[in-house]
C-alpha cells in the first residue's frame, strides 16, 4: 500500500516538474520574441506569466488528482461488491454446509478434519469442537482401513470416488455410510478434500430384509420340484436295496449308481441349505461359473416338472471373476431362470450363456415363452408390477438391487409370442 502511495505521488510530483520545466523554458522563448517588438507586452507577461502558471497547473492538477481519485472509487465501489458478492456466496456455501441432510466434511491433505456440519455430527455422534485436527479413518472399522486409504490417495492425486464404507461412531454404533469423495482445488493446487457422506444403514437392513423375503418365497417355490427330484433317485436306491435284498448279491454297477444318486441327492440338498441360511453379506473374488453351474442343479429340478429344458453355453475366454456375494448373485440368478421357466406354457427351452469382454462378465437368460409387451417392458423391475397373476414385483426390483450393489448393469429385450432375453453385466476381476 506505502510503495502504491509513493509511486502514484512521485508520479504527480514528476508532471508537476516537466510541466513547470516546459512552462519557464517555453515562457522564456516568448518572452524574447515580445522584446524584440514590444517591451510593454515582455514586461507585463514577465508580471503575469506566474499566475497564469499557477492557474494552468492547478487545472491540471485537478483533472490529474480527480481522474486517479475517481479511478480509485472505482476501484473501491468494484472491491465492496466483489465482497458482498463473496458474502452471499459464503452465506450459501454456509446454508449448503449446514442445513445439508447429508453428512458434509472438508479434510487437509493430510486427512485431519477441518469442518464438519450437524448431520456429520450426528452421524460420527460427536461435536466438531472435539474432531478438528484428528483423522476420521479412526471410525471406519478395520477390515476397510486400507481401502479408504487408497481411495483417499486416488482423491488427493484429482480423481473423486464414490464408495461405501461401514464405521462404528463415537456412541458405538455401527452405521453403513454411502460416501464421496472430491478433491479442492485452489489456484490449480489440491489442497484437501471435501466429503459427502450419507447414513445408509435403515436403508441397507430395509433391503437385506426385502432379499430375505424373497429368498425365502424362492426357496418355498423351489421346495416342491426338489422334494420331487430327489423321489426319482430314492426310488432308484429303494429298488437297487431291495434287488440286492433279495438277492443277497453285490453288484458294484449296481452300488455305483445308488453312490452316484446319494451324490446327487447331497448336492440339491447342500444348495437349498446354503441358499436359505442366513450369512452375512462378505463381498470377495467369486467364481461366477461354479455359481451358475451351482444355480443350475437346482433349476433343473423346477424345469423337469414343467418340461422345460434348460441348455447352458459358457463361451467365456478369460476366467469370470467378479467381486461379489455368492448367495445374493444365486438368488438372483434362480429368480431370472424360475421367471423364464415359468414364461413357457407348453414345452420349450431356456438358454443360459456365459461370456467375458475386456471389462464385463455378461451373462445371457433367453427363453422362447409368451414375451412381454413393449408397454409392460417399461414397468419391469418396479415395486408390484408382475407379468404373473399371484407376483408381487418384488423379485425383479430385488435383482435390480442387487446387481447394482455389484456396480452392475441388468435389461430386458422382449417380444410378444416369442420369448424374453434378461441380459447381466458385471464388473471383470482381474
Amino acid at each position: 500500500m506505502k510503495n502504491q502511495s509513493r509511486r502514484i505521488a512521485g508520479r504527480i510530483a514528476l508532471i508537476y516538474i516537466i510541466v513547470g520545466a516546459l512552462w519557464v523554458v517555453s515562457s522564456d522563448h516568448f518572452s524574447m520574441i515580445l522584446a524584440n517588438d514590444k517591451l510593454v507586452l515582455y514586461v507585463f507577461f514577465q508580471r503575469y506569466k506566474g499566475w497564469l502558471f499557477i492557474v494552468v497547473t492547478g487545472f491540471l492538477i485537478y483533472f490529474l488528482i480527480y481522474w486517479r481519485t475517481y479511478k480509485l472509487l472505482q476501484s473501491q465501489q468494484s472491491l465492496i461488491q466483489k465482497e458482498h458478492q463473496l458474502q452471499e456466496s459464503k452465506e450459501h456455501y454456509q446454508s449448503l454446509f449446514n442445513h445439508n441432510p447429508d453428512g458434509v466434511f472438508e479434510l487437509k491433505r493430510s486427512g485431519e478434519l477441518v469442518s464438519l456440519n450437524p448431520e456429520g455430527e450426528n452421524i460420527i455422534g460427536c461435536p466438531t469442537e472435539k474432531l478438528q485436527g484428528t483423522l476420521l479413518e479412526q471410525f471406519v472399522v478395520e477390515e476397510k482401513r486400507n481401502e479408504l486409504r487408497e481411495i483417499f490417495k486416488a482423491v488427493i492425486e484429482g480423481k473423486g470416488r464414490k464408495f461405501e464404507s461401514e464405521i462404528i461412531n463415537a456412541k458405538g454404533q455401527k452405521k453403513i455410510v454411502r460416501c464421496t469423495l472430491l478433491p479442492i482445488v485452489v489456484n490449480y493446487e489440491i489442497n484437501g478434500v471435501f466429503g459427502i457422506a450419507r447414513d445408509i444403514t435403515e436403508l441397507r437392513k430395509n433391503e437385506e430384509m426385502m432379499i430375505r423375503t424373497e429368498k425365502l418365497s424362492l426357496i418355498g417355490q423351489l421346495a416342491a420340484a426338489v422334494a420331487h427330484e430327489i423321489r426319482n433317485p430314492l426310488t432308484s436306491i429303494k429298488g437297487f436295496i431291495q434287488l440286492l435284498s433279495a438277492t443277497k448279491k453285490v453288484e458294484e454297477s449296481h452300488l455305483n449308481i445308488i453312490l452316484s444318486e446319494i451324490d446327487r441327492i447331497q448336492i440339491i440338498s447342500g444348495e437349498m441349505l446354503i441358499l436359505g441360511k442366513k450369512q452375512a453379506f462378505t463381498y470377495k473374488r467369486e467364481n461366477l461359473r461354479e455359481i451358475l453351474k451351482q444355480v443350475l442343479v437346482l433349476m433343473e429340478a423346477q424345469s423337469n416338472l414343467v418340461n422345460v429344458k434348460i441348455n447352458y453355453r459358457d463361451v467365456s475366454k478369460d476366467p469370470p471373476h467378479v467381486y461379489g456375494e455368492s448367495n445374493q448373485l444365486k438368488s438372483v440368478f434362480i429368480n431370472i431362470i424360475q421367471n423364464a421357466v415359468e414364461a413357457i406354457e407348453m414345452e420349450g427351452y431356456v438358454s443360459v450363456s456365459l461370456n467375458t469382454s475386456d471389462n464385463d462378465v455378461i451373462i445371457d437368460v433367453e427363453d422362447n415363452g409368451h414375451g412381454i409387451s413393449e408397454e409392460r417392458l417399461l414397468s419391469l423391475g418396479e415395486p408390484f408390477f408382475s407379468t404373473k397373476e399371484t407376483g408381487t414385483g418384488l423379485g425383479l426390483v430385488v435383482c435390480k438391487k442387487i446387481i447394482e450393489r455389484h456396480n452392475g448393469e441388468i435389461s430386458f429385450q422382449s417380444e410378444l409370442g416369442k420369448g424374453t432375453k434378461v441380459k447381466i453385466r458385471l464388473p471383470k476381476m482381474s
